[in-house]
């Protein structure tokens, strides 16, 4: 986390009548939103001061790190204030589950078909797509049913062949057709790269994670240096 100026950013939250202000915990790299938890001026401080997210407990009325016990903390990459400055915004980098029940985000339940489902997660559209192509991997019947389970089972090579046919596709809408069908050709660019990406057991959030390490690096040096790098 880059350095904040504690006492502005103290200045610029304003706290309840109770002397605290929600806080919002987001994975700094996939937008999931892992918990909702508050703090006082004293646990931003130290959120602030040693980078990892430290709370207010209204249970127990006394300050808590997260994780501490059982060792699943948040690092904080950056903190963030909405426009009134009644609540904050934690970019973090989650280790381990951030629900106490184990599950990866407290918002875990969803309203489907006339009842409460547990199991859901909050992520965004790529994230999700991994996690469902990761589990047509771990579903050995769904061969005869799942054109994700085919690919996967005809190996790299298919995977390979099938993400260059899309890519030329796409190369090619993107030179002389309509919006519609280059939104279309990458949308299949992307679902093949992803497959191939499960097929490797590489997870993406380490995509993320290589992205995350290039942002405000220019290209033109990125590229340079990883030639220097393979040489």
């Amino acid at each position: 986390m880059a350095p904040i100026d504690s006492a502005a950013l103290l200045d610029a939250v304003t706290f309840d009548a109770h002397g605290l202000v929600p806080a919002i915990a987001q994975d700094a790299l996939t937008g999931e939103v892992r918990m909702l938890a508050y703090m006082t001026r004293e646990a931003l401080e130290a959120t602030v001061r040693t980078g990892v997210a430290t709370f207010w407990s209204r249970s127990r009325a006394a300050p808590w790190v997260k994780g501490e016990t059982s060792g699943n903390t948040l690092a904080v990459r950056e903190v963030l204030l909405d426009c009134d400055g009644d609540c904050v915004l934690l970019r973090v980098e989650p280790r381990g589950p951030t629900c106490h029940t184990g599950a990866p985000s407290c918002f875990f339940r969803a309203w489907r078909d006339g009842s409460w489902e547990e199991g859901a997660r909050p992520l965004p559209e790529l994230d999700g797509l991994w996690a469902t192509l990761d589990a047509r991997r771990r579903d050995a019947g769904a061969a005869g049913r799942s054109y994700t389970r085919q690919l996967l089972e005809a190996g790299a090579r298919k995977i390979g062949e099938k993400l260059r046919e899309e890519a030329d596709e796409l190369a090619r809408a993107a030179e002389s057709e309509g919006d519609d069908r280059v939104a279309s050709e990458a949308a299949d660019v992307v679902f093949h790269a992803m497959v191939a990406l499960v097929s490797r057991g590489v997870a993406w959030r380490e995509v993320l994670a290589v992205l995350a390490r290039r942002r405000g690096v220019s290209g033109l040096v990125e590229k340079a240096s990883r030639a220097k790098t393979e040489a």
